[in-house]
């Protein structure tokens, strides 16, 4: 199989689907390796190291996406190489159809086997291309809450942390999952005053027993979010329905009655965003006010910290790319059932049932598309 490896073009996407190491395993397993020049450079990998490992450096991105059999990027295709994919051809990425509806039809047209990181669960119910990033998304939410309590960035002029004789800032986080217990880790790290809220008790249990005492567990209903989201200083949107869009959680009208100069961070927003006033920024220009509120709703957070992240996504990617490269994407689906969740939409029909729903489309069986 010919596995491409373009560079990423977002707004400020470093990340890289390969790294070296990866395509030094495919080729050894007799499979031809393009990547794109400078691809992995935003990670620390050269196009040396990638020539060393086997890969064949190609400077078109075009070429590259005309060749390979199987695309394995980060992000979504953006709208110049949605033209340049094929009907058969597999890509391997983050999608988030949910919160696309542009490329969500786009892709049916397309033709392609799109298999999206996020929808991949193994029987025990977890995200694994998810949740590396999610761990990243987190921690670094905490790091640019902070950041952007401070006064020159219209936020409340806070410290997180406070000091003594100084109550520390007040964080709000919804939702106790992967991203959730990391914001919450991070945050009470830091000695703030954190809340933490999940609809799920069994998971609050845990969460309450493995988090410092300067973080409380809510359940989350009504009442506590708007109680806690009125008080916090920073408001961590970390709620996920896997591949399907999030639940609005806060309303515009709530964003209102907030404190001036509090600060939101949407980590949700890949999904279509948990508070009714996000709207997707870039790193570019990574923040917007409403009401006086300070959003950051930055949709590739781990973009920024591309050395971390592309190794820890690649560490949980790169087999169920081998096994598609090796097996082939139906022989891959049949054998592995967490792989087959991963698969949204095939030749032209939607096979993941949540898209079906959100887009009123007729759902095809997987099976009659292997």
């Amino acid at each position: 199989m010919i596995i491409g490896v373009p560079r990423e073009i977002k707004n400020n996407e470093y990340r890289v689907g390969l790294l070296p190491v990866h395509c030094e395993a495919l080729t050894e397993a007799g499979h031809t390796v393009l990547v794109e020049h400078r691809a992995g450079e935003g990670s620390g990998a050269l196009d040396q190291d990638y020539r060393a490992a086997g890969a064949r450096i190609v400077s078109s991105p075009r070429v590259l996406f005309r060749r390979a059999d199987l695309i394995v990027k980060v992000k979504e295709p953006q709208p110049s190489e949605i033209s340049w994919l094929r009907a058969g051809q597999i890509v391997f990425t983050y999608f988030h159809f949910a919160a696309d509806k542009k490329l969500f039809n786009a892709t049916l047209r397309s033709g392609i086997i799109a298999i999206a990181y996020e929808t991949i669960q193994l029987p025990d119910g977890s995200l694994p291309l998810l949740t590396p990033m999610s761990e990243i998304a987190g921690r670094m939410a905490v790091h640019e809450g902070a950041k952007y309590l401070e006064e020159p960035t219209k936020g409340r002029g806070l410290l997180l942390a406070g000091v003594p004789g100084v109550a520390p800032a007040k964080v709000t986080i919804l939702g106790g999952g992967i991203v959730g217990a990391n914001a919450a880790k991070m945050a009470a790290g830091l000695g703030a005053d954190v809340s933490i809220l999940d609809i799920n008790l069994n998971r609050l249990r845990y969460l309450d027993d493995v988090l410092p005492k300067n973080v409380k567990t809510l359940m989350s209903n009504t009442q506590n979010i708007r109680e806690q989201v009125r008080e916090a200083d920073l408001l961590i949107g970390a709620v996920l329905r896997p591949g399907a869009r999030a639940p609005m959680l806060v309303s515009r009208k709530l964003v209102k009655q907030m404190k001036r100069g509090a600060v939101i961070v949407d980590v949700a927003i890949d999904q279509g965003g948990c508070i009714e006033t996000s709207r997707p920024t870039t790193h570019e220009k990574p923040t917007y006010l409403v009401n006086g509120v300070v959003h950051y709703c930055v949709t590739n957070m781990p973009g920024a910290v591309a050395r971390t992240s592309t190794t820890a996504l690649t560490n949980a990617t790169f087999p169920y790319a081998l096994e598609i490269a090796c097996k082939g994407f139906g022989r891959a689906a049949r054998k592995n059932p967490a792989l087959a969740l991963g698969v949204n939409i095939a030749r032209g029909r939607v096979v993941y049932p949540d898209l079906a729903t959100q887009y009123r489309m007729p759902l095809t069986s997987l099976r009659e598309v292997l």
